[in-house]
């Protein structure tokens, strides 16, 4: 994936909550950390993300965004 953010994390989903509009979504990283996403229900929903699925956590300075 090609994309001009240069802050980015590449872990493994770990867990997948789903609200009534929003996602929480968390990122083991390389790093023995985790980054906590917040994403809407319906984007969580469109990339179809589950548990051990490969992801980049790309970080913006407001919010952290997913790319699978």
């Amino acid at each position: 994936m090609d994309i001009s953010a240069r802050n980015q994390l590449n872990g493994k989903v770990t867990n997948v909550e789903l609200g009534a509009v929003m996602a929480n979504i968390k990122i083991e990283v390389t790093d023995p950390s985790v980054i906590t996403a917040v994403i809407t229900k319906e984007s969580a929903e469109k990339l179809g993300l589950k548990d051990g699925d490969d992801v980049t956590a790309i970080i913006k300075s407001t919010e952290v965004i997913i790319g699978k």
